[in-house]
């Protein structure tokens, strides 16, 4: 996991929770399977799976 987050790696919601964007999980460089909402990797939370391309 990256020691700093960089501003292009996460915004902050109006009620104030902290959202990470797709750059950040690319960095992260792999699938945590908590359904993220810009997870570049493809999982579906409510399937358990991965949506192929």
């Amino acid at each position: 996991m990256p020691k700093e987050l960089e501003p292009e790696d996460f915004y902050t919601t109006p009620e104030g929770y902290i959202v990470f964007t797709e750059a950040y999980h690319l960095k992260r460089g792999h699938c945590c399977q908590s359904g993220c909402k810009h997870c570049p990797f493809g999982f579906d939370k409510r399937t358990g799976k991965f949506k192929t391309k």
